[in-house]
């Protein structure tokens, strides 16, 4: 952990699940609250999340950002958009050989895989896992009888699901297997495979540096492997509590818990004061 200096920081930026959001998937009124107190005081406040776009906008609009002319980084940072008028300012995908190539992959380690098209979670199977992406993102499940034949256009990232203490022995070999994509994990049983330079820190560099703002100036907050590089490239890094236990000495501060305000912690203490 490092000294923090005084200074007037310019944008926040937000994981949502298990960070900003509490374990039942809400904006406290404390963390909502602040945030709208930092949007007044001229701080863009943006969601960057493994969510789909359409999962976060709802949210985005709570916080007022549509108002505040902000943006959203979804699917991991595959894609930037403006809140206001869904503008696109950045997206890449997946290529069809590539989801495919990701498919023989789950086959062959008896893992499932999703993708997403027309605003539908996409698989060949059913798990527990699913389940829980589909309660977190209020997504449509289409079951299809063939992923490949199916998923016949680009797509903008997969995720592998499977037991939390099998998918982490799969992180490594799948980085290894696929060295041209990016791998993170987002949560202990989704392990997410995007196109190759795609996380959350390069697509917060490139929105900063559209909107004139130094990395100095950003504070990023997140609580797992796929929040990892924002917080490496943000001027604070900042791990809410419930962190995943091997990347607590990755930030500057450790706030509460999502589940604490613990963004509101933050805000309070580097934005408000």
């Amino acid at each position: 952990m490092q000294t923090i200096k005084k200074m007037q920081y310019k944008m926040l930026v937000l994981d949502m699940d298990d960070t900003l959001l509490t374990d039942d998937h809400r904006i406290s009124d404390l963390n909502k609250k602040v945030i709208l107190e930092a949007q007044a005081k001229g701080v863009y406040v943006v969601l960057a999340s493994g969510r789909p776009t359409t999962a976060m906008t709802a949210y985005a609009k709570e916080l007022e950002l549509d108002k505040n002319d902000s943006y959203m980084i979804s699917f991991n940072g595959a894609i930037i958009s403006r809140v206001k008028d869904d503008f696109i300012l950045f997206e890449q995908k997946l290529t069809v050989e590539q989801i495919h190539a990701l498919y023989d992959y789950s086959v062959e380690k008896k893992a499932h895989i999703i993708t997403y098209l027309d605003d539908q979670i996409i698989s060949e199977t059913d798990s527990e896992f699913i389940e829980v992406e589909k309660e977190i993102t209020g997504m449509a499940h289409h079951k299809v009888s063939s992923f490949k034949d199916y998923v016949d256009r680009p797509a903008v990232k997969c995720i592998l699901l499977q037991d939390p203490a099998y998918l982490k022995t799969l992180e490594k070999d799948l980085m290894e297997a696929m060295p041209h994509l990016s791998v993170s994990m987002s949560k202990p049983f989704f392990l997410e495979a995007a196109q190759q330079g795609i996380d959350k820190a390069a697509s917060l560099k490139l929105l900063a540096e559209q909107l004139g703002i130094h990395q100095s100036e950003i504070i990023a907050v997140g609580n797992a492997g796929n929040d990892l590089t924002m917080i490496e490239y943000a001027g604070l890094g900042v791990w809410v509590d419930n962190v995943n236990p091997e990347l607590r000495d990755k930030a500057d501060v450790i706030v509460a818990s999502n589940n604490d305000d613990g963004v509101a912690e933050v805000v309070t203490r580097y934005i408000l004061n």
